[in-house]
């Protein structure tokens, strides 16, 4: 890994942390103010503790993003209660997905609803991310999502990838969605060098029904992350380097699930920033 591209992505990263007990003393001890947080929501526990979260996090001096999933709305009038909240915080960037919740909290199905709603409220935010799919949705075709990105484009203002652990496939899509003029900046969805056992028990706070549809829904990373050499973020980066610097595939940075693992995920990026600096 190496070059100034390299050095923008891992200084232009974003954190992704679940709102847990301690994810706020994490977050206080290990990540400089100048690194954005997104804090998930859970399908189980609702939009209640993300927002708690952020409006602390807000209060400590971070730039906070939260996951605002449209299948945690009730009705219109929680989604302007949900907008005010955050602008109350001082948020001004929020990432709208579909969410996991099944059946739905409300009317919205699916992020485009929302974002559109958004827009009709005036846009109270200047920034607004959307997903994107480098591989496969289970339940949805490629060409749908890369459809999906283009339909939501007029209310979005970036993209963030879903986890990716195949640099080709990483680089195919980045291809695709501009060749079908989606232009928005993607921000690029890497885990950070997670260790396994930790996962296992992240994964069991979320809850015992989160836990098990996230496993089945996720088999395939704990078989990565458990395999000896199976993953790492250095050697998913190198062999996308080509990929994901070229000024053509407009990637503005890093989004870095963290699953909690705060402090060796910040540990990791300044190495390979020291590294790249040498």
């Amino acid at each position: 890994m190496g070059g100034e591209g390299f050095r923008a992505l891992l200084s232009g990263v974003r954190y992704e942390v679940l709102p847990a007990k301690a994810t706020e003393d994490k977050v206080l001890a290990h990540v400089p103010r100048d690194v954005v947080v997104t804090v998930t929501a859970s399908p189980v526990k609702g939009l209640e503790p993300t927002l708690d979260l952020v409006g602390r996090l807000a209060a400590h001096g971070y730039r906070v993003v939260p996951h605002m999933p449209a299948r945690l709305l009730r009705d219109d009038a929680h989604l302007k209660d949900v907008v005010e909240r955050l602008r109350e915080a001082g948020v001004d960037d929020v990432f709208v997905p579909a969410g996991d919740a099944d059946p739905p909290a409300g009317a919205y199905d699916g992020a485009l609803p929302v974002l559109r709603r958004l827009s009709e409220l005036g846009g109270p935010f200047a920034r607004v991310g959307i997903t994107g799919y480098p591989e496969s949705h289970p339940l949805i075709h490629d060409d749908l999502t890369i459809q999906a990105m283009w339909d939501k484009r007029a209310h979005a203002t970036y993209i963030v990838s879903n986890l990716c652990f195949d640099p080709r496939v990483l680089g195919d899509w980045v291809g695709r969605i501009r060749r079908r003029d989606v232009t928005l900046p993607v921000h690029v969805g890497v885990a950070g060098p997670v260790q396994r056992a930790k996962l296992l028990t992240m994964a069991t706070k979320i809850g015992v029904g989160e836990s098990t549809r996230f496993l089945t829904k996720h088999a395939s990373w704990f078989l990565r992350f458990a395999t000896p050499g199976g993953y790492s973020p250095d050697r998913l980066l190198d062999r996308s380097a080509e990929a994901l610097t070229a000024p053509s595939a407009g990637v503005a940075g890093l989004h870095v699930f963290t699953f909690n693992q705060v402090a060796e995920t910040e540990r990791w990026r300044c190495a390979v920033l020291e590294r790249l600096g040498g």
